[in-house]
């Protein structure tokens, strides 16, 4: 669709001021045309992309979840005066980051998902909001997934270095 929409603003680029507002045989103009046009494609193109955004919100909601445990949780414990015990230790300062990434960027995703399927469905929208919202909200989705990954290796760090 956004394709489609480019290709639309190139040709009415090319094409003088005065003839894009007449209107045809059936009394239509350029822009009436072209939506009659897309109907089946904004369709298939909503479909899809609501689809894929609500796979991807539940996905983001489930990060979202296990991020806000593990930055509220602190390996090791705390000491008396509310410390973190293993403070200033690479491994805890690796966990403690990439668990708020986690957090902050599942939190970006969900809501991303959340404005597509919120969007007002026009064929305008999928020029430059809908496919940015779309990258924005994969994108946070793909950090948030790495930054649990590193998250809970670090917290394993803990566990194997004891051990082994």
């Amino acid at each position: 669709m956004m394709w489609d929409i480019k290709w639309y603003k190139y040709i009415q680029g090319l094409v003088p001021e005065h003839f894009q507002h007449r209107f045809n045989k059936d009394d239509k103009i350029p822009g009436e045309i072209f939506n009659e046009k897309h109907e089946d494609l904004l369709e298939k193109s909503l479909n899809w992309l609501k689809d894929t955004a609500q796979s991807c919100s539940v996905v983001a909601a489930l990060i979202a979840g296990l991020s806000f445990a593990t930055s509220g949780s602190v390996p090791g414990g705390n000491n008396e005066s509310g410390k973190p015990i293993l403070e200033g230790q690479p491994a805890f300062e690796g966990f403690a980051i990439s668990s708020s990434i986690g957090l902050y960027s599942s939190g970006t995703a969900v809501i991303m998902f959340l404005a597509i399927l919120t969007s007002r469905n026009q064929i305008k929208d999928f020029n430059i909001i809908l496919p940015t919202k779309l990258l924005v909200g994969l994108t946070s989705l793909f950090v948030s997934i790495v930054a649990m990954f590193i998250s809970f290796c670090a917290g394993h760090f803990f566990v194997l270095t004891d051990k082994y």
